[in-house]
């Protein structure tokens, strides 16, 4: 039986992260992943890295992420883009909440300003007539999370990680895991594996939530931010069986990728057809060029869902040398890198520096 001193179960964004934020401390690590590194929820994932300010625990880990992903900026294998995020307001009303969310994100550390409807079409000028305005937060940015993951997996193995690709783990045993090709490892365990969390934690829930993503052909300068309406969060946070929301988002190849909807307990991979078209008329209201863009590819992704939104960062209940990173729901890419340093800490029994309770896997089942 070979030994570590922690076992990363799954190399998505998040346990690529953790992996590498372990061997990086010196620590013995393995990885499993049965499949590609980076190819379940995180393939899926549009790479915004965004700070969502709904809520107050979600907002601490989305600054404290973004401040830590600054150190990629120039990494190549990252394909980072700086575009900025503008939040639109579709009507006067959305306006009146912008000078809360530019406070609440003010006192995070991070850059927003109100911007009106003259300077929101200067700054988008393809943008359906009569919107209001909105918010600009000028220093957020896309990152290319597949590739992402296998550079933070790469760089866990420089620094002495071990992978074990295409090997599955079985069971979480006393002293270790058990692997589907009969083998042990010993040594603690953090369980990164998304939706498939209830397979070897069934204690802690987790729900899947399919979303759709829309690829298009090369249209450079058509969008120069990432573009979100001011409702955003309504979809992201609301309990709805489904719902849509404008997204858009330009890549550095030119490409626009379009986003964004959300549907409960879908398992299965396959598109949506009503609920995706239902997602294109929503862009096509804030956004009508796009009814020109010739589309090229559409495929969907899973979003591992907690009940409260939050993702399960820290100790697993009732269970010995177990740990969880998982649950992000949307915000996988964005928080990974402060997600592995909390749960570094937490680990070597150090201070964090965001506090860690509201993510405690306890919280569950208190």
């Amino acid at each position: 039986m070979k030994a570590y001193d922690l076992v990363v179960i799954g190399a998505g964004i998040v346990g690529a992260a953790c992996a590498e934020a372990a061997a990086g401390e010196g620590l013995r690590v393995a990885i499993v992943e049965p499949g590609p590194i980076g190819g379940g929820s995180t393939a899926a994932a549009m790479g915004h890295l965004v700070a969502m300010d709904d809520d107050p625990a979600e907002l601490a880990l989305s600054a404290y992420s973004l401040r830590l992903w600054d150190a990629y900026s120039d990494l190549a294998e990252a394909e980072f883009s700086r575009c900025g995020t503008l939040w639109v307001a579709r009507v006067p009303g959305e306006m009146k909440g912008v000078p809360a969310k530019v406070a609440r994100l003010a006192a995070a550390g991070l850059r927003a300003r109100m911007v009106d409807a003259q300077e929101l079409y200067r700054l988008e000028p393809q943008l359906a007539p009569g919107l209001a305005g909105g918010l600009l937060a000028p220093a957020e940015a896309v990152v290319y999370p597949p590739r992402m993951a296998r550079y933070l997996v790469e760089r866990a193995c420089a620094q002495g990680a071990h992978l074990y690709a295409g090997r599955r783990v079985l069971a979480l045993t006393a002293d270790g895991v058990r692997l589907d090709d009969g083998g042990n490892l010993s040594g603690p365990a953090l369980v990164a594996t998304g939706c498939a969390l209830p397979e070897l934690l069934p204690e802690l829930p987790m729900r899947s939530r399919k979303g759709q993503l829309v690829i298009t052909d090369r249209y450079p300068a058509q969008v120069h931010h990432q573009l979100l309406e001011l409702g955003y969060a309504d979809s992201a946070h609301g309990a709805a069986g489904s719902s849509v929301a404008f997204n858009v988002q330009p890549r550095p190849t030119g490409q626009l990728l379009i986003g964004s909807s959300r549907e409960f307990d879908a398992t299965d991979r396959n598109v949506s057809g009503a609920l995706l078209q239902r997602m294109l008329e929503r862009a096509f209201e804030f956004l009508p060029v796009l009814r020109d863009l010739r589309a090229i590819r559409v495929w969907t992704g899973l979003r591992p869902a907690t009940p409260d939104g939050r993702p399960y960062l820290g100790a697993a209940p009732e269970r010995r040398d177990v740990w969880v990173a998982a649950g992000h729901e949307g915000l996988g890419v964005t928080t990974a890198l402060g997600s592995a340093r909390l749960l570094m800490d937490l680990i070597l029994g150090r201070t964090a520096a965001i506090d860690s309770a509201p993510y405690a896997p306890a919280r569950v089942t208190a």
